[in-house]
């Protein structure tokens, strides 16, 4: 799977983000520097009838889960500190990608508001072909299985387990009871949820406008107290990140070397793991929502982007790259760095996170999932889609850690590569069209 992720994220797709991201900066002024002007005016309450905050925390919940906590340590594992920056890259210009495709989604809601929203309805009625926009359903299925469900359970499980009890990171045969038992747990937690109502959004977006801020706002403190008491200063961590970023380096602990090249790609692999700009994930739920105009609801999805990678995943950077366990033998792993600086509670504080983040991620993802189905097969039946998750929810717990983020990979290529592709030449010809 490791294989097959890094030759899909090689040069061709990472030219691909940058020069995309490039694009919409320009395109759109520079938006990532006009975001407080944006964010500051009122809504109209034209655009729908959901709530913005329950809009935003669905959207946080599905795009944060344990991409920057665990994906962002593995980031560092895989490609060294220098992945950090280019994890920032990615979120710096995906936050001008995400802000065009959320406004694309929000302006053709408009337009045809009576028909199933998301990257689906700008493919079937900007381009004007259904098959594309059934092709991107069927990947964002496939994501929704593989990142947004097999990958965080198999997160939540292995947090559970080396918290509760010893267990190594490859999947030992003797480790197979509590990755199951982490399995069962968020499927039933996940059932309790999607199952309690007929209406799975409405109940989704209650439950994570209620967790997500909390644990937010939890974690983010965990890891300033973590950099408070580190004896590593801040401003070394940040040299680090820079310079790993441009010059091949050894892993921490004197581990195999890591190349600007893996640096790299792990680096955008992971940004757009943790945030998911360019995957157009987030228009299934923002274009939706009352946001009062198509550039707020753009704005609002770019801020996600900001909040997630820029501040998220650059605290759990600073709480590993400060560590002493990171310093002296390069271990990266959240649970273990909160638990040697503050011992079982920091173990029990961490595995609290990583949980609520992972099972917040899962049922936000069942929304997503669920509505790519609807479009896919508009007279499918919910139950049977919903306990087929719950199933991928348990099995994802005895996953390999790699394999469940090779295959997250695969198809997050697959959802990206072709929304990517749509947005690009509906905001050549939007401009096109406003110069004649």
């Amino acid at each position: 799977m490791e294989k097959i992720s890094q030759t899909l994220w090689g040069g061709f797709t990472i030219g691909l983000i940058l020069l995309c991201g490039l694009y919409f900066t320009v395109k759109n002024g520079f938006v990532q520097l006009r975001l407080p002007w944006l964010l500051s005016g009122k809504g109209s309450g034209k655009v729908g009838h959901k709530n913005r905050l329950k809009a935003v925390t669905a959207a946080l919940a599905a795009s944060m889960g344990t991409g920057n906590i665990t994906g962002c340590g593995a980031a560092i594992a895989a490609g060294g500190a220098g992945a950090v920056l280019w994890m920032w890259v990615s979120a710096f210009l995906g936050m001008a990608v995400s802000f065009t495709e959320n406004r694309l989604g929000a302006e053709y809601a408009l337009k045809y508001p009576d028909l199933p929203k998301g990257p689906m309805l700008y493919m079937e009625k900007g381009l004007g072909s259904k098959t594309l926009g059934k092709v991107y359903a069927l990947c964002c299925l496939g994501v929704a299985f593989a990142m947004g469900c097999m990958s965080q359970s198999r997160a939540f499980a292995e947090s559970i387990s080396e918290c509760f009890g010893d267990m190594p990171t490859g999947g030992a045969a003797d480790s197979f009871a509590p990755q199951l038992f982490g399995g069962l747990l968020i499927a039933l937690l996940t059932g309790a949820v999607i199952f309690s109502t007929k209406s799975v959004g409405e109940r989704v977006m209650s439950v994570t406008e209620k967790i997500v801020p909390v644990m937010g706002l939890l974690y983010a403190g965990g890891c300033i107290v973590l950099i408070a008491r580190s004896q590593s200063g801040v401003g070394n961590a940040f040299r680090e990140i820079i310079a790993c970023a441009f010059t091949p380096r050894a892993a921490a602990g004197g581990a195999v070397g890591i190349t600007v090249k893996k640096a790299v790609s792990v680096g955008l692999r992971r940004g757009v793991f943790s945030n998911e700009a360019g995957m157009g994930s987030s228009v299934l739920v923002h274009c939706d929502a009352d946001f009062g105009s198509p550039e707020k609801a753009g704005a609002w999805a770019a801020f996600e982007v900001f909040l997630d990678t820029i501040v998220c995943c650059t605290l759990t950077a600073l709480a590993v790259l400060t560590s002493p366990l990171y310093r002296s033998k390069g271990v990266c792993g959240v649970t273990e760095i909160f638990g040697d600086s503050l011992g079982k509670g920091g173990e029990f504080f961490a595995c609290l996170c990583i949980c609520a983040f992972a099972w917040a991620a899962v049922i936000g993802w069942c929304l997503y999932g669920e509505k790519c189905l609807k479009y896919l097969s508009p007279h499918s039946k919910g139950k049977i889609y919903r306990i087929a998750f719950c199933i991928a929810a348990a099995s994802g717990g005895i996953l390999n850690t790699g394999a469940a983020l090779g295959i997250a990979d695969i198809f997050n290529w697959c959802a990206m590569l072709p929304n990517m592709i749509v947005i690009t030449v509906l905001t050549a010809v939007h401009e096109s069209g406003k110069q004649k």
